[in-house]
């Protein structure tokens, strides 16, 4: 992780956008990633237990920076949730604006209107940096039985947009602890439990991801110190995800290259 560095010239690091239903995780699993790499629990991302709505409504940019004073060459977007109402939680429009990297930082989305190329957070021409490299949808692992029609076409809408883009996408199941009583007794059983298989098969059928490409995850939430099985779940999905974005830079440059 610490040496890592795109191949690609063209880009200064890697863009991980994170996406899912309101209340899935996402904030807490940037917290959980800055958390295993620097060895304590961090709270970079603002998170919220109680909140009914999206507690993210900026488009902010996570970067986490090293022991050494670096930055890791890895960054995160977080979004507005995606809610099953009309007019509540992420336009799907600036989802996929910032997919192609049209959404600049700072800009406060707006569930019932999109952004327009006039405002001043359109990025009109968004560079390779710009532009999301991985896209990861977020959902708890237990909600996947609950989760709305609504809130699944979106999050296929998302999946189709993006592999128009050529971006590579895949899924994060969290709050495994929450999920099964095994592995709230021992991390290390997350692989061992049928429920959680069984949940991965089953939001693998609704998105159409391969289950090569959905991670079981326990984000630190209520822990105040880190663990060995822990941080193993979250730097497996990690290490995919800068491997999917790096194959994305890297066939992009390879097109570049070609006659």
């Amino acid at each position: 992780m610490e040496t890592y560095k795109p191949h690609n010239y063209e880009a200064t690091h890697l863009r991980i956008l994170l996406h899912g239903p309101v209340g899935a995780g996402k904030s807490s699993f940037i917290n959980s990633v800055d958390s295993v790499l620097k060895g304590r629990i961090t709270s970079q991302a603002p998170t919220d237990a109680t909140s009914g709505g999206s507690f993210t409504i900026r488009y902010k940019t996570y970067k986490i920076r090293q022991d050494n004073g670096g930055i890791y060459s890895f960054v995160f977007n977080d979004l507005m949730g995606l809610e099953e109402r009309a007019n509540t939680g992420v336009h799907m429009e600036d989802l996929k604006l910032a997919l192609s990297g049209h959404v600049r930082e700072g800009y406060q989305f707006n569930p019932k209107l999109k952004m327009q190329k006039g405002d001043q957070f359109y990025n009109p021409s968004p560079t390779l940096n710009d532009r999301v490299h991985v896209l990861v949808s977020v959902i708890p692992a237990a909600s996947i039985s609950l989760l709305s029609q609504e809130v699944a076409k979106k999050m296929r809408d998302v999946r189709l947009a993006a592999s128009e883009m050529g971006i590579p996408q895949m899924a994060i199941l969290t709050k495994v602890d929450e999920a099964c009583p095994q592995v709230q007794k021992d991390i290390n059983n997350v692989y061992k439990s049928k429920y959680l298989k069984e949940q991965v098969d089953k939001y693998s059928e609704i998105l159409g991801l391969p289950l090569n490409c959905i991670f079981l995850v326990k984000n630190y939430e209520t822990d105040i110190s880190t663990n060995e099985g822990i941080n193993a779940l979250i730097l497996c999905a990690l290490r995919q995800m800068i491997n999917f974005g790096e194959d994305y830079l890297n066939n992009l440059l390879i097109a570049d290259d070609m006659p």
